[in-house]
């Protein structure tokens, strides 16, 4: 007889580690309390429109390689992929942005124009970054976050002066031009965290960056959220949306017993949440409970977002399918969500124009456009300062791009701290999970095991190995074989 499972949540982690468990044998129910699958990457359509509501990045291919593979797949068997070129765009002032292209070779041209000898040091610091992408990907993100001695093997251990080191050192030692930096910091917000505050080790983000480039999946990522679906399917799991866990149960000898769904008792002794961890530890009577309040508190999160989902009545010119804003202090913006959390005063943001590329996203002759500012978590989010961010970067849009865009808005659609905490019970309204910081790495990282409650695990971007979506496969692969390990 099948082992039955009860997985919380329908994201990139419980999608992965649904498909794993059912592969195993289990009987998998996933319980989705909103009525669409997906977690945050969910879809959101309006008059011809298509908007990824969250991730828009897709970096890391062969961890989606991986995965498919793990089930005899490829990622062409569910959906199409396009390299971007260039990658990304990144404008520092009016008129004055770079693009990084989709070959090594033409961004170390880019970087020697911009700085003579530049190159040089491009080169000796992406040959880093790949060596450590290699030991991360192939020997570290995979392991569970239970001893720090999964840390410890002959790679790692020449190298442990780069985690005591930082991404921010690592790249001004050498270059000296704002406008390069911007570039080689840039990708370690992806972790979370500040540069200043992020190992060296890290620059292996870097590698994901320049060496593997930039991908779009055609009809956006939720294509990727339906080929996981579709397999887990195929492999016999169980999905049920609209399904709101009220209350996880413990019997006396601190074993799952159960769970209340929409007010229903279901018995089960095992249960697996992809949702929010701190949420989901208020499911348990407050005995239960791994980590207090004040433990939660001390973190460093990851940060929140303001985001925008706009329909343009024309297309939008001098942008890229992915265009960073960083013509203001990205350290000011920092301290404005990390230090002292408020709402910033000059704020860099992002915009994603997949109709630039995919033109299912939009209808002829118009752009999809999705702007997001980062924002501290925990902050105060109303109508009024969602306009008001709305009308500055839409200000600074203009000019920096040199074009009218305010009068060709049809609608748009803001999502910010409030609905990050009510579509996904998210602790402070955080984006994108725990950051990265070197004492929040690996094992240090809020357990995918319960140690208070006998058969409940945990996956997803609040544990190991962190956030973001090839993370986030990779924790579901990691608690399903810890529950399947452990039963």
């Amino acid at each position: 007889m099948k082992k039955n499972i009860y997985i919380i949540g329908a994201g990139f982690s419980a999608l992965s580690a649904s498909c794993y468990l059912a592969k195993a044998g289990f009987e998998v129910t996933v319980l989705e309390k909103n009525d669409t699958l997906g977690g945050r990457a969910r879809q959101f359509k309006k008059d011809g429109f298509t908007f990824d509501l969250g991730p828009s990045w897709y970096w890391m291919p062969d961890v989606f390689e991986k995965f498919f593979a793990d089930f005899g797949k490829k990622p062409s068997d569910y959906y199409t992929l396009d390299k971007l070129s260039p990658g990304y765009e990144v404008y520092f002032g009016e008129n004055s942005s770079l693009k990084v292209s989709d070959k090594l070779e033409e961004i170390y041209k880019m970087f020697e124009s911009e700085e003579k000898g530049s190159a040089k040091h491009l080169k000796t610091f992406i040959d880093s970054a790949k060596v450590n992408y290699d030991i991360a990907v192939n020997e570290m993100v995979y392991k569970p976050g239970i001893s720090p001695l999964e840390l410890v093997t002959t790679k790692t251990a020449v190298r442990v002066g780069q985690f005591f080191s930082t991404i921010r050192k690592q790249v001004r030692k050498n270059i000296k031009s704002l406008k390069l930096i911007k570039i080689l910091e840039f990708p370690v917000l992806f972790l979370g965290a500040k540069p200043s505050n992020t190992p060296a080790f890290y620059n292996f983000m870097n590698y994901a960056d320049f060496g593997l480039g930039t991908w779009h999946p055609r009809g956006g990522m939720y294509k990727v959220i339906e080929g996981m679906v579709s397999l887990a399917e195929s492999l016999g799991v169980n999905f049920k949306t609209n399904a709101t866990v009220d209350k996880i149960l413990v019997d006396d000898k601190n074993n799952v017993k159960g769970i209340s769904v929409n007010g229903e008792e279901l018995p089960t002794n095992l249960i697996l949440s992809g949702a929010d961890y701190h949420h989901t530890e208020t499911l348990l009577d407050e005995k239960y409970r791994q980590y207090s309040e004040k433990y939660w508190d001390k973190k460093i999160f990851a940060p929140s977002s303001l985001l925008f989902y706009v329909g343009f009545d024309k297309k939008i010119e001098n942008v890229s399918h992915h265009t960073l804003f960083f013509d203001t202090d990205f350290d000011a913006h920092a301290k404005e969500i990390y230090d002292t959390p408020k709402w910033p005063t000059d704020p860099l943001f992002y915009a994603n124009f997949t109709s630039v590329t995919d033109v299912t996203s939009a209808p002829e002759g118009k752009e999809a456009g999705f702007f997001l500012i980062p924002l501290a978590p925990g902050i105060e989010d109303t109508e009024a300062l969602r306009e008001d961010y709305f009308n500055k970067i839409m200000d600074r849009f203009e000019q920096l791009t040199n074009q009218k865009v305010k009068e060709h808005v049809l609608f748009k659609k803001a999502f910010c701290v409030n609905d990050f905490k009510e579509e996904y019970n998210s602790y402070k309204g955080n984006a994108y999970g725990m950051a990265n910081t070197l004492l929040q790495t690996a094992f240090l990282r809020p357990k995918i095991k319960s140690n208070n409650v006998n058969n409940l695990y945990f996956t997803g971007q609040l544990t190991v190995p962190g956030p973001g979506v090839p993370p986030a496969l990779i924790s579901g692969k990691i608690a399903s074989e810890l529950i399947v390990k452990n039963q």
